[in-house]
C-alpha cells in the first residue's frame, strides 16, 4: 500500500526541476543526433523525404503507423464515417433496433472489405462456440475457444484458413489476424457469459450483433459481452451531462496526437536509430536511456490514438468502451502495465481474477499469472520473443507480490514502522524507480528488438555503472515521486466527488 503523505512544496519543485532538466538535456542530444544523421547510409530505408520547406526527413520505420495514414486511411475514414452516419439515422428513426442496424452495417462492411470467404470462416467459428456455450460448461468453452484461437496462430491450420480467403483484399495480412483474433475473444466472452446465465441462454443473434459491431471488429478494444449487451439493448439511451463535450474533446485529442506524432517523427528518429546498433552504441548513456523510454511512450501514444478514434465512435453510439491504456510515464508497477485495456479487462475477468482472487496469496497468484500469460502468448503468436516477453512480465508481476509479502513480514514491517512517513515514501519510490526501468527493459524487446534491449541493459547497468546508472535511477526516482503525488491528489478529488454524491 502506498504512502499517502503529501510532498513538501520545495521537495516537489526540486523533483520537477531535476526531471525537466534531465529530459531536456537528453532530448537536445537526441534531436541533434537525428538532425546530423538523417542522411546516414544505414538510415536510407526508414528515413524518407518529409517536410522539404524546413529541410527535415521523416522516420517511417513503423509500418503500422504509416499504413494507417496512407494505404488504410481511406478505408478507415470511409467505413467509420459510414457507421457514424448510419448510426445517427438509426438513432433518429428506430433507436429500439439500433443493435440490429449496427450489426448489419458491420457485416456488409466486412463483406465488402474482406470478401464472403472470410465472413463465412468467422461465422463458422462463431457458430461452433455458440453451440459449445449451450452445454453451460466454462472449461469446455475455454478448450474450444483456445483451440479456435490456436487455429489462427499455429501452422498448418492458420495457413489453410489464410489461403481460404486469399486475394480478397490488399491488407489481408493485417486485417485477417486482427479480425479473427478479436472474434475468438468475443465469442469466448459470449460463451462464458452464457454459461453464467441462470435463466435460459442468449441467442446466436445476440452473438452476431456483439461480434459484428464494426468499430471494435478489426482492432478492438474488446468489451465483454455482458457490458456490450446491457448497453446496446437500452431502448431509449440518454446522454449524460457534458457527454458530448467529452466526446468532442476526445476526438480533438486524438487528432492533436496524430499531429504531434507526425511532428515528432520529423525531429526524433526514435525507431530508426535502434536499427543501427553500432551507431546506437555511440550515443551517450543519457540519450540511450531517453531513446528506450521514448520507444515505450510512442507505442502508448499509438495505442491511445487507435483506441481514442474507435472509442469516440462507440461513445456516439451510447456505449461506454474500455478506456485508453494508462500512460507509460505513470507506470511503476507491473499490475497496471498494459497497452490494450480491452484485452486486459477480458483476461482479468475470465482468467487472472477468477484464479487469483484478491491476489494476496503467492500460490494462486503464480497460477493466475501463468495462465494469463499463456493465453497472452497464444494471442500474440508463438515466437521466442513472445515467450521471453511473457516470462519476464510474469516474473515481474509475481515479484511485486513477493516484495509486498516481504514488506509485511514482521521484522521488515517493524523497520518500516520505525521510519518517518517521508522516509518510508522515499524508500518505496526508490523501489518504484527500479521497477519502472524493469518495465521499460522487459517491453523493449517486443516493441523494438532483443538486441536493442541487450544493449540498453549492458550500457545502463554495467558499462555505465556507477555514475550513469545511479544518476538515471535518481532522475526516475524524482519522476516516481511526482507520479505518486499526482495519484494522491487524484484520490483526494475522487473522495470529494464521492462525498458530494452521497450528500446529494
Amino acid at each position: 500500500m502506498g504512502i499517502k503523505t503529501s510532498l513538501p512544496p520545495l521537495e516537489l519543485a526540486t523533483y520537477a526541476l531535476v526531471l525537466v532538466g534531465a529530459l531536456s538535456y537528453a532530448a537536445r542530444e537526441l534531436f541533434e543526433t537525428s538532425r546530423d544523421n538523417m542522411n546516414r547510409k544505414t538510415f536510407k530505408e526508414s528515413v524518407k523525404p518529409g517536410w522539404h520547406y524546413i529541410g527535415r526527413k521523416m522516420d517511417v520505420a513503423d509500418f503500422e503507423w504509416i499504413m494507417w495514414f496512407t494505404t488504410f486511411r481511406n478505408v478507415i475514414i470511409f467505413a467509420l464515417s459510414g457507421h457514424v452516419l448510419f448510426a445517427k439515422i438509426c438513432s433518429m428513426t428506430a433507436p429500439q433496433h439500433r443493435s440490429w442496424m449496427y450489426a448489419l452495417y458491420g457485416v456488409f462492411a466486412v463483406l465488402g472489405i474482406m470478401g464472403s470467404h472470410y465472413l463465412l470462416l468467422l461465422l463458422a467459428h462463431c457458430l461452433g462456440l455458440y453451440m459449445v456455450s449451450l452445454f453451460k460448461q466454462p472449461w469446455l468453452c475455454f478448450a474450444v475457444g483456445l483451440t479456435s484461437l490456436a487455429s489462427f496462430k499455429l501452422e498448418p491450420a492458420n495457413l489453410w484458413q489464410n489461403e481460404f480467403v486469399t486475394d480478397t483484399f490488399d491488407l489481408q495480412d493485417v486485417l485477417f489476424y486482427g479480425g479473427s483474433g478479436f472474434t475468438i475473444f468475443r465469442c469466448m466472452s459470449f460463451a462464458l457469459e452464457n454459461c453464467a446465465r441462470l435463466d435460459g441462454s442468449y441467442s446466436f443473434l445476440d452473438l452476431f450483433k456483439y461480434n459484428f459491431y464494426l468499430p471494435f471488429f478489426f482492432f478492438g478494444p474488446i468489451m465483454t459481452f455482458d457490458k456490450f449487451h446491457a448497453q446496446v439493448s437500452q431502448l431509449e439511451p440518454v446522454r449524460r451531462e457534458r457527454e458530448m463535450w467529452q466526446i468532442r474533446t476526445q476526438a480533438g485529442l486524438s487528432l492533436a496526437s496524430i499531429v504531434v506524432v507526425d511532428v515528432f517523427f520529423h525531429f526524433f528518429y526514435i525507431l530508426t536509430i535502434p536499427n543501427d546498433l553500432k551507431f546506437t552504441n555511440s550515443l551517450s548513456d543519457w540519450t540511450l536511456a531517453l531513446l528506450a523510454y521514448f520507444n515505450l511512450v510512442y507505442d502508448w501514444v499509438k495505442a491511445a490514438v487507435m483506441f481514442g478514434v474507435v472509442n469516440t465512435v462507440a461513445r456516439l453510439d451510447h456505449l461506454d468502451p474500455p478506456q485508453a491504456p494508462k500512460c507509460i510515464t505513470a507506470l511503476y508497477v507491473f499490475a497496471e502495465t498494459h497497452f490494450d485495456r480491452g484485452i486486459n479487462d477480458w483476461l482479468c475477468k475470465y482468467v487472472y481474477d477468477a484464479i487469483g482472487g484478491e491476489h494476496q496469496s503467492v500460490g494462486p497468484e503464480l497460477i493466475a499469472t501463468l495462465a494469463t500469460f499463456a493465453i497472452t502468448t497464444l494471442w500474440l503468436g508463438p515466437h521466442h520473443i513472445v515467450y521471453l516477453w511473457s516470462a519476464l512480465n510474469c516474473f515481474g508481476l509475481n515479484f511485486e507480490l513477493w516484495v509486498q509479502k516481504l514488506a509485511e513480514w514482521g521484522p521488515v514491517a517493524q523497520v518500516e514502522s520505525s521510519m518517518s512517513k517521508q522516509m518510508s515514501r522515499r524508500t518505496r519510490a526508490l523501489f518504484g524507480a527500479a521497477n519502472f526501468w524493469c518495465i521499460i527493459i522487459y517491453n523493449l524487446m517486443s516493441l523494438n528488438s532483443l538486441k536493442f534491449m541487450e544493449l540498453v541493459i549492458r550500457r545502463l547497468l554495467f558499462t555505465g555503472f556507477p555514475q550513469s546508472t545511479l544518476v538515471i535511477l535518481f532522475v526516475t526516482y524524482c519522476g516516481v515521486q511526482l507520479i505518486k503525488e499526482s495519484e494522491r491528489l487524484q484520490a483526494l478529488e475522487e473522495e470529494k466527488e464521492t462525498a458530494k454524491k452521497k450528500a446529494a
